[in-house]
């Protein structure tokens, strides 16, 4: 890995802008990692098994997740995730993963999501499972109240302004094996009746929730 991030400083990319795993490099900003075309050709000449991926919808995701964790992180905080097979918990890691160059973070797996050795623990909840969320305790007659205000400053959320429909063109893009975000039928069945009437349905129902759970 140092020698991956020595040679591609070397050719003038910012690796504060790149997410590296399993011999791959997924491009978060294409104008701040400066990570050219040419630069990508010098760099496949010498790593000739690696792949660098130009997704504009990561791009995106980063971008929304960036607002978050802007917020969240602190430098050389230690963070925990769980090692998961569902492309929300993939997606995760690599957002967080060049935060340990911009902040200098330590990322750790945890079994479980006790805080036993990290300064917080980092959830893949995404927007449409706290829509879910939001839906069922409306169906319960329940108080609405947002995850991401529960454990404020334990947990963090940097999936939550990223709905599941990116994910899924990200991974489909991408070939991954990893298992879907799933929510439950109501839930979903109610949006697919709203997304066609209300504009960016989801995001304006967690506004909504915020506002009722001050």
């Amino acid at each position: 890995m140092k020698e991956i991030l020595k040679f591609l400083s070397n050719l003038g990319v910012d690796t504060r802008f790149i997410s590296i795993f399993d011999e791959q490099i997924f491009i978060n900003n294409l104008k701040f990692s400066r990570f050219s075309r040419r630069r990508e050709e010098l760099f496949q000449a010498r790593y000739t098994k690696w792949d660098v991926i130009r997704s504009k919808v990561f791009q995106k995701m980063c971008i929304r997740a960036s607002r978050v964790l802007s917020k969240s992180l602190k430098p050389g905080d230690t963070i925990s995730i769980l090692k998961g097979t569902d492309c929300a918990d993939r997606l995760l890691y690599l957002i967080l993963e060049p935060y340990r160059r911009k902040y200098g973070i330590k990322i750790i797996y945890e079994e479980d999501v006790e805080l036993t050795k990290s300064d917080s623990f980092a959830s893949s909840q995404t927007l449409d499972r706290e829509v879910a969320q939001i839906i069922k305790q409306i169906f319960n007659g329940e108080r609405i109240h947002l995850t991401t205000l529960k454990n404020k400053g334990e947990v963090i959320y940097p999936l939550i302004n990223i709905p599941d429909s990116w994910i899924e063109i990200w991974a489909r893009d991408n070939h991954f094996l990893c298992s879907a975000t799933s929510i439950d039928k109501k839930s979903e069945e109610l949006l697919k009746f709203l997304e066609p009437y209300i504009p960016d349905v989801m995001e304006n129902m967690v506004k909504s929730a915020f506002y009722l759970s001050k």
